[in-house]
């Protein structure tokens, strides 16, 4: 993988989306130095919990033209698979079936192929030694170039003990030593949204794994109970350009509005090639005058603390329906989906516990 661009991991629970505006963002990506895209939607079944069904004709379908236009663009493309729970009963069937499926993935032609063991039960004396085998046993099979594997424990944040179970001693570590250390392996930082990556952090992590850690980044993502009463347009922040030093990559995790979402995205580039003369307030102004009509990003730029900082409990009724209003005039995506917003059409998955 090319080094050092960006990329999207399509990761969120909820609404996802559609194949048409999967299609337009390899250009997107292409135009803004993204190196790659992930279709990893929770929403998808057939890669997570019904993981042995294949899927129906048409999206199959969907998914090898997916590929075509991302080569076309000169996009790196990749799916995220999660076996879920597989290694809770990893026994002959098991291995047959994850083995079957591989090879059906070879049909796609991938890119990358990421195993994701995040948001599972992981509390199991052998989780480390059987998570292994199964990555090692798909890299063995796919024709994929590039494999990165996402821990159950993808953060030091004690909120996946709670929710998943607690995680077994020196869970990472052991990862980390029995590991092909030609896999890489995600991670989100201190927290499942971090608001930061220091160095010193970036660099014990490293240390425990054995090899530079694949930051999985969980803004602007908003699919959670909580996070989905915020837009987050703001551009990054706290993203140092040293990190590309201290990561071997960089997969952000966006809403589940497709087209704000290309407002911060087109800002990591900016902090990484711009380095100590980025500014985010500039860089946030920059990227929806680019984006929008002059009208839409002025309404942007004075509306962003409502959208960002304050959310939807804390708009009155009266507020939000003159948000309805304003943003309705405006003929654009970017508007409809803050309309969408607005009226509660972004539900939240249940299935999101940690945001």
């Amino acid at each position: 993988m090319t080094k050092f661009n960006p990329g999207v991991i399509e990761g969120f629970f909820g609404k996802p989306w559609d194949w048409e505006m999967r299609c337009k963002y390899a250009h997107f990506l292409k135009n803004i130095d993204y190196g790659f895209y992930i279709y990893a939607p929770k929403a998808d079944d057939k890669l997570r919990r019904n993981w042995r069904q294949d899927w129906s004709d048409d999206d199959l379908k969907q998914l090898i033209y997916l590929g075509h236009v991302y080569h076309q663009a000169g996009i790196k493309w990749g799916i995220g698979f999660s076996p879920f729970e597989i290694y809770l009963n990893y026994d002959s069937q098991a291995i047959k079936d994850l083995e079957k499926k591989i090879h059906y993935f070879n049909h796609l032609n991938l890119d990358i192929l990421a195993v994701l063991f995040d948001d599972m039960r992981g509390d199991s004396s052998e989780i480390s030694k059987i998570q292994v085998d199964i990555v090692h046993r798909i890299a063995d099979l796919s024709n994929a170039e590039t494999f990165i594997m996402c821990p159950t424990y993808y953060t030091d944040d004690p909120i996946l003990d709670k929710l998943f179970g607690e995680r077994p001693a020196n869970y990472l570590q052991t990862l980390g030593n029995k590991l092909d250390p030609e896999i890489n392996v995600f991670w989100t930082g201190s927290q499942v949204c971090s608001k930061s990556y220091p160095e010193s952090h970036l660099k014990e992590v490293g240390e425990k794994l054995g090899r530079l850690p694949f930051i999985w980044d969980n803004y602007p993502v908003n699919d959670g109970a909580k996070l989905s009463l915020y837009l987050h347009l703001k551009a990054f922040d706290n993203r140092p350009y040293q990190m590309s030093e201290l990561v071997s990559g960089h997969a952000v995790n966006p809403m589940n509005q497709a087209h704000l979402s290309q407002i911060p995205l087109m800002t990591l580039t900016m902090s990484y090639q711009r380095q100590n003369y980025y500014s985010p307030s500039d860089a946030f102004v920059e990227a929806v005058e680019r984006l929008c009509s002059p009208e839409l990003a002025d309404a942007l730029v004075e509306d962003i603390s409502l959208f960002q900082d304050r959310g939807l409990e804390q708009l009155s009724p009266n507020i939000r329906q003159s948000l309805i209003k304003k943003y309705e005039a405006f003929d654009s995506p970017y508007s409809l989906e803050i309309v969408g917003w607005l009226k509660e059409e972004y539900l939240f998955s249940p299935e999101c516990l940690t945001g």
